[in-house]
């Protein structure tokens, strides 16, 4: 019998953790808790999960300060919860590393839904790099210096690798796999997080975070359509 994907789920709200660890322990996760950001980093240095649930204002050690220590070594899926859907605390933690972002109050059911679409698209990327085989033409987008390798989940530019989240790798690949296609943001919602239904200002947060990677390579990968959406930046 396989094991059960592990979900540590960090908030200081305990009737929100049993809610929360109740909806994924029916939907077959074994789930851990944790009531502060502190005590939730000691968890992963102890065992990292497959995904972490973390609310973002908490005592002792909030989310986005949880999050930033985790990925000092960690890649794994980040959704984070607040009470606050503002953009200042989307942005923040979605240019931190986070995966997803959900506002309280939300449905169990939604929740459980996001997690299940961002384990699918981590799940290709837990294969060490080092033994992949090479990879076929098909298996690589490239479009002037942007090159991605779709078996080794890694981007490119100018041979300078930037590094991306599972989400951003698939909303930059949905752009390069259709050059010169402008995409609304209904499109890359499909595209990127098949059936969950997430805010414009989720996919707005990722493009700019892409942006941003890049721009620091000395690169620029997305072009906004104003009034419809956005395309890739290269010809």
């Amino acid at each position: 019998m396989s094991e059960r994907p592990s979900i540590l789920v960090v908030d200081d709200d305990p009737h929100l953790r049993e809610v929360v660890g109740f909806a994924l322990s029916q939907a077959g996760f074994h789930v851990e808790q944790a009531a502060n950001g502190r005590a939730g980093l000691e968890q992963v240095r102890r065992s990292v999960p497959a995904l972490i649930v973390l609310d973002i204002m908490m005592p002792e050690m909030d989310g986005l300060e949880m999050c930033r220590e985790v990925r000092r070594a960690h890649e794994v899926p980040i959704v984070f919860l607040s009470s606050r859907d503002d953009e200042v605390d989307r942005i923040l933690g979605l240019e931190l590393g986070g995966d997803d972002y959900i506002a309280k109050p939300f449905s169990p059911r939604e929740l459980v839904a996001r997690i299940k679409a961002v384990l699918r698209r981590a799940r290709a990327n837990a294969s060490p790099a080092s033994s992949a085989p090479a990879p076929s033409p098909a298996q690589v987008l490239q479009r002037g210096p942007l090159r991605m390798d779709l078996d080794l989940w890694r981007a490119y530019w100018n041979g300078q690798e930037v590094v991306l989240t599972v989400t951003e790798f698939h909303l930059l690949a949905a752009l390069l796999r259709a050059p010169g296609k402008a995409f609304t943001r209904d499109e890359l919602m499909t595209r990127v997080y098949e059936d969950v239904v997430v805010s414009d200002r989720t996919i707005d947060s990722h493009v700019r975070h892409i942006r941003q990677k890049f721009a620091s390579a000395g690169g620029e990968v997305i072009q906004t359509v104003h009034g419809l959406g956005y395309r890739l930046a290269l010809p």
